[in-house]
């Protein structure tokens, strides 16, 4: 290649004469078919490759599939072993994998000579760019690590939090059965102690399983309802000698029991052992009621744990086809601790939605960092208002919106910047808006839109419903290819 064909390329534009000539004596024209390999992840970054025609494709192997993150047709991107003028402080592999998505042609470059030149050439850019390279690395690491402890730890402490209500139901409803059953024994023993007939002791037990099974499907009443059932059984009761009727009467009005049945009580057992056959029978209630509690925390807490496993996606492969309410649910349900009662949740889905292709786990991480700040801009009253629909059949949109103070417009433009934030010290890293764009846009091909006023603040997640849809869009940057993963600069400002 020529050397004045280098000056009309980006990156060598500012070159002189003697540097042009020494790239064109060192470097080669290489070309790919479309659909070929430029090269793989992982590999040993041999080469630094310049396109100068056609269109190639970026990917990286996330969680064991290789996703594309960049398509772009522009002359003069580069990729490949942009790190050689680093040497062995780094491992020389290729960071992604490049791969020709049309029949393309490219100016290449050893690495070594790349570094070569580099250092050569660029002394003191080299030097800025070592520090910025080591510096921003070590960052990075520690804040992003910071940033997962710190969900993590929210996470962790609303689940306890919504674990801990139930799990505490269960154990004094289980305190509570251990005393009902040894009175329910003691009663017992009092009515058939031989002067009681079989056949009264017989239909006595028949009208205990009666009494149950209507406990489990007692129909609910309204606090007047109640209070006017138990005044009733209660007098009922006292006008037959059962001490502390006022006691009994709660159980068995929860219970579905009225006076028609406790006066069949008292025609099989008669007046004598009426008051024991009552006790034993509210015991009887009461147990199956308490049973009731422990069979609802338990089942609560199982459904915390099927919520905490869907917002994981622990069982899930990293991509699958998912159904994004249920997504939304698991969000909410493990959030649930930390959104305050005075914030009423709307939930506006269009459940006739297919399932689309995406990564479960990340949504969730998106959904996250989206509710936590509208709740965070309500404060402690609000409404949050999450929705779902169809556009052009070809995308599927899911909307957080909340009733806060909104987002000033001066800072609009910055919200999707790493480490931007309004939050005060120590109380936000800044990541959580720019790391649900990388994975919405970068990793799914979406988008994410803003609109905001005061009262009225909507944030909308735009999915693609296809596989052929994913993967269709592109991200350009004249900085080059590399970097796979990261949003080009001032992406997402609305």
């Amino acid at each position: 290649m020529e050397p004045e064909d280098l000056r009309g390329l980006f990156l060598f534009e500012k070159l002189d004469e003697g540097q042009l000539r020494w790239l064109s004596e060192r470097g080669r024209l290489e070309e790919r078919a479309a659909g070929g390999d430029v090269y793989r992840e992982g590999e040993p970054a041999t080469c630094f490759f310049v396109l100068l025609s056609g269109s190639v494709a970026m990917s990286q192997v996330l969680h064991g599939d290789d996703v594309e993150v960049s398509r772009t047709d522009q002359r003069g991107v580069y990729s490949g072993a942009t790190q050689a003028y680093l040497g062995d402080r780094v491992e020389q592999v290729y960071k992604n994998s490049l791969r020709a998505v049309s029949d393309a042609v490219f100016f290449v470059l050893p690495a070594d000579e790349f570094a070569t030149a580099v250092r050569t050439w660029f002394p003191m850019a080299l030097h800025l760019l070592e520090g910025l390279f080591f510096g921003y690395r070590a960052a990075n690491s520690l804040v992003n690590e910071r940033e997962r402890l710190l969900a993590l730890g929210s996470l962790s402490a609303g689940l306890t939090h919504e674990l801990n209500n139930p799990a505490a139901a269960a154990v004094r409803a289980t305190e509570a059965l251990r005393d009902r059953v040894a009175g329910m024994r003691h009663k017992l023993a009092l009515i058939a102690d031989g002067r009681l007939d079989g056949s009264r002791l017989h239909q006595l037990v028949e009208l205990q399983d009666t009494a149950v099974k209507q406990a489990g499907s007692a129909p609910s009443l309204s606090v007047m309802e109640t209070s006017d059932a138990e005044d009733e059984l209660s007098d009922w009761l006292d006008e037959r000698g059962v001490a502390n009727a006022w006691d009994i009467a709660p159980t068995l009005v929860a219970g579905g029991v009225g006076v028609p049945w406790l006066a069949t009580v008292a025609d099989t057992v008669g007046d004598t052992y009426l008051d024991s056959a009552v006790r034993w029978l509210a015991y009887a209630i009461d147990t199956e009621l308490l049973m009731g509690e422990i069979d609802d925390a338990v089942t609560r807490v199982s459904d915390l744990v099927g919520a905490a496993k869907k917002y994981s996606q622990l069982d899930r492969a990293p991509q699958q086809t998912v159904d994004v309410h249920e997504l939304l649910d698991a969000t909410l349900t493990m959030l649930r601790a930390k959104i305050p009662p005075g914030i009423k949740i709307v939930k506006e889905y269009d459940r006739t939605l297919p399932e689309i292709p995406a990564y479960g786990a990340e949504l969730n991480q998106v959904w996250t960092n989206l509710i936590d700040n509208a709740v965070d801009a309500m404060g402690t009253t609000g409404t949050l208002t999450v929705r779902s629909w169809a556009e052009d059949d070809r995308r599927l949109l899911v909307e957080i919106g909340d009733t806060g103070a909104g987002i000033a417009p001066e800072i609009r433009p910055r919200i999707f910047e790493p480490f931007f934030t309004t939050k005060g010290v120590g109380e936000g890293t800044g990541l959580g808006l720019d790391i649900s764009y990388r994975i919405v846009v970068n990793k799914h091909h979406g988008d994410i839109r803003v609109d905001s006023r005061p009262g009225d603040t909507r944030f909308t997640v735009c999915l693609p419903m296809t596989d052929e849809e994913t993967g269709s869009g592109e991200e350009r940057t004249e900085g080059g290819t590399e970097g796979a993963g990261s949003a080009p600069e001032g992406a997402g400002s609305a």
